[in-house]
């Protein structure tokens, strides 16, 4: 197994991005296990991350289960690249706010008339509760 994981990671994640020869998968084993870390175009960060990290957490299962083989323990590190900024979020009092102003922006519809359809249904299951 000894560069069989790091293989694995190379492959599945040149597989994901535009930049394949971008990819560059160090690793490094100390007494708490084996230690992948991975380094992609900045371009590519969110592919391989994936929404809500759903990407970089299917990896990370799979590579435990190939640790598991040889009951060894990896663990994946995905380098940030330099100079990259994480776009902030606002406070959560400042969402609320956003959320409040939105609300009060958005003109809620009137009670409209019930309509023709309405109608008959209610009509119909009045009859069907006679009925019985």
């Amino acid at each position: 197994m000894a560069e069989l994981d790091q293989q694995f990671v190379e492959y599945v994640v040149k597989a994901l991005v535009e930049n394949p020869d971008a990819v560059k998968v160090e690793r490094s084993v100390d007494d708490m296990g084996t230690l992948l870390e991975l380094t992609v175009d900045p371009a590519d960060m969110g592919k391989v991350i994936g929404k809500a990290g759903a990407t970089a957490k299917s990896i990370r299962t799979l590579l435990r289960v190939l640790g598991s083989k040889s009951d060894e323990r990896v663990n994946l590190k995905i380098i940030e690249p330099e100079g990259s900024e994480r776009p902030e979020r606002p406070a959560r009092e400042e969402r609320v706010q956003q959320e409040a102003t939105t609300e009060e922006i958005v003109p809620k519809p009137e009670a409209e008339e019930e309509s023709d359809l309405h109608a008959r249904t209610r009509a119909d299951l009045a009859d069907l509760d006679d009925d019985f």
